[in-house]
């Protein structure tokens, strides 16, 4: 259950940071208003809020299966 959040949290957080460099990839190509400026900034805070913590959950969990694996449980 929690590697399905985990994966859910990297996908989030990952278009997040999509978002973010097409606002600024627009912004370049077009006018850089204060929207764009907005939506840059948000979706750089957006996906590191969720990525931070689900990139420490899925090493743990990977780690965790493995240990199971290892153990035969």
């Amino acid at each position: 259950m929690i590697a399905r959040w985990t994966a859910r949290a990297n996908r989030a957080g990952y278009g997040a940071f999509g978002v973010s460099i097409a606002a600024v990839a627009y912004g370049l190509v077009a006018d850089f208003s204060p929207l764009i400026g907005r939506l840059a900034t948000g979706g750089l805070i957006v996906g590191s809020i969720l990525l931070a913590p689900a990139i420490v959950l899925g090493y743990a969990i990977k780690a965790a299966e493995r240990d199971d694996r290892e153990r035969g449980i």
